[in-house]
């Protein structure tokens, strides 16, 4: 792995959608980690866009769980009623709106109306879950009821770009992940169009993933080609990290991991059980994970 280049702005972005599991809070503390070590900045990004799945439970649980795992923040929200009344992504619908106006207003055929329901999805998939284009050729409006927007990836697409973690890495982004959603049909932006752009906003440098999240970078890559003044999310530096895997080695689901039904917080017997995770991801001694405070000494060490 190599460290990332100073000056580093990252951020941890939540989503109050369910309560923290494992994974999320192995995540959180990486980045912090890493931020830590570099001397940087570091936000508190929660994405709400996804309010059917909103509450207010959610919310608060993120800050607990922060706390509880000893991570601090440089800029963001200091708690529920501040996020709300200053930080939610509610309050750049307009922003997220005119970025894909001017996007399809600039090229013509990047964006085209997919009117296809929830149960036409599910039928008409492709074996390894790709929307199949079912709606490209119907040339709907782009301003019809009851319609998302769908970027037009060309199956040959390809994304590359260099990874801290996982050196030169090349995504097959028409094979992987097809036309995905960038408006929803309540005509909201969907996640990776604001993703990308709340991450210009904050001036983020630095974006620790998942490795099972590479698909979802690929795409924000591509896209920013396209959304206006987005280019230099091209300079970014990214790092996707290993999953956690279960005694067999298979990656722990989501269903699977500690604390999916009541928070990691709730389910763990204190912070050392995330500590130990981390350690494992970066194959550390296991007395590292004994605290923070052991886990930043030993990531120091490693160069």
């Amino acid at each position: 792995m190599d460290f990332p280049v100073a000056p580093v702005v990252s951020r941890l972005a939540p989503t109050p959608s369910g309560f923290l599991h494992l994974g999320n809070a192995v995540n959180f503390t990486l980045t912090w980690l890493l931020v830590r070590r570099a001397g940087g900045q570091l936000h508190l990004r929660i994405d709400d866009l996804d309010r059917t799945r909103f509450r207010p439970a959610y919310l608060e649980s993120i800050f607990r769980t922060l706390d509880w795992l000893g991570l601090n923040y440089d800029h963001g929200p200091t708690g529920p009623d501040d996020f709300e009344q200053h930080y939610s992504q509610r309050h750049f619908l307009g922003q997220y709106e005119a970025a894909l106006q001017a996007a399809s207003a600039a090229h013509p055929g990047l964006f085209y109306s997919c009117r296809c329901s929830r149960t036409e999805l599910a039928r008409l998939a492709l074996p390894d879950g790709r929307y199949p284009g079912t709606c490209r050729l119907v040339e709907l409006p782009t301003e019809a009821a009851d319609t998302a927007w769908r970027a037009y990836v060309p199956e040959t697409t390809q994304i590359a770009f260099p990874d801290l973690w996982q050196g030169p890495v090349a995504v097959p982004l028409g094979q992987v992940l097809g036309d995905f959603v960038v408006r929803k049909k309540d005509g909201v932006a969907a996640y990776q169009v604001a993703s990308v752009l709340d991450d210009l906003r904050l001036g983020t440098t630095l974006i620790v993933r998942g490795l099972d999240l590479l698909p979802s970078t690929a795409a924000q890559l591509w896209l920013s080609q396209y959304l206006p003044q987005a280019q230099q999310f091209y300079q970014m530096q990214f790092l996707h990290h290993g999953l956690l895997l279960d005694a067999q080695g298979q990656k722990l689901s989501k269903s699977t991991q500690a604390g999916h039904q009541r928070g990691i917080m709730e389910e763990a017997s204190g912070p050392q059980v995330v500590y130990a995770a981390v350690t494992r991801v970066l194959g550390l001694p296991a007395e590292a994970g004994e605290s923070l405070e052991s886990l930043q000494a030993a990531l120091e060490r490693l160069g």
